[in-house]
């Protein structure tokens, strides 16, 4: 019987993989290294150019508010809370989306959010009719349930589209794990409500981290289908290059939404 040497792939497949991952480094290292320097100015250029900012949508800590309004807050916060405990339950890989009822309600959340949102919306206008008055903690508790809803729909279709094997898992497998992920969401979102001046750092820092996340995990799928590299990853390391690109791609939004923001209202 003929012995076949299964030799792992190089990560890398050609050179011009290798030119990709050097110049997409180049560009994230110059995006670091470029000003501003502080944590949370650049944490600020980051979340402008998702959010609008609006003080008065925006949530303060220690006199100074967050990178991102109430409800882009509890989004993206609730969303690195979904992501962190399906990767504490050990579904790094689960490609099945979550049973009926829980996605049900995950829907229903970003329903929930979108009529907090239109609402909101509607206080603009002094007399545009609203069902009741928007309130920063409504929408950070209705952002932090939409993040929670995205997570656990978002991260089944990335494994599907980056391994080889995925795993037949399901991101949430009961209702018992979708409530545990909110007592912890709700946990966090009273703690950012009470204005603490002490959580400025580890709010602003990790919100905007899970907006590089978010971002890169859906570019990184876009990148895949454009190279053709769909379902082909068998480690982590095999996703260097597509995860890479989809952080360049994540930072070049923020750069050309930061420009025309500026162009268009100088801020």
């Amino acid at each position: 019987m003929e012995n076949v040497d299964h030799k792992p792939q190089p990560i890398l497949r050609s050179r011009l993989d290798q030119i990709a991952l050097i110049a997409a480094l180049v560009i994230i290292a110059g995006f670091v290294l470029s000003p501003p320097w502080h944590p949370l100015d650049k944490a600020d250029l980051i979340g402008s150019g998702i959010c609008h900012r609006i003080p008065d949508h925006s949530i303060f800590l220690g006199g100074r508010q967050l990178p991102l309004c109430a409800r882009c807050t509890g989004t993206y916060l609730g969303a690195l809370v979904g992501f962190t405990m399906m990767w504490a339950l050990r579904r790094q890989r689960a490609a099945e989306m979550p049973p009926a009822p829980v996605l049900i309600l995950a829907v229903g959340f970003i329903v929930i959010m979108g009529v907090d949102g239109v609402n909101s919306y509607l206080s603009f206008f002094p007399n545009a009719p609203h069902l009741y008055t928007p309130h920063n903690w409504l929408r950070l508790t209705t952002g932090a349930l939409n993040g929670l809803a995205m997570s656990i729909i978002v991260l089944p279709v990335f494994n599907l589209t980056l391994w080889k094997q995925s795993s037949p898992q399901r991101a949430i497998s009961s209702l018992k794990e979708l409530g545990l992920m909110l007592a912890v969401a709700a946990v966090i979102v009273y703690a950012v409500q009470l204005q603490i001046p002490a959580l400025l750092y580890p709010v602003a820092l990790l919100s905007v981290l899970s907006v590089l996340l978010m971002l890169t995990l859906v570019n990184s799928m876009i990148v895949m289908i454009i190279i053709r590299r769909e379902a082909m990853a068998e480690t982590w390391r095999d996703a260097v290059l597509p995860l890479t690109l989809g952080l360049v791609g994540t930072l070049a939004e923020i750069t050309v939404l930061n420009l025309f923001r500026y162009l268009v209202v100088g801020l």
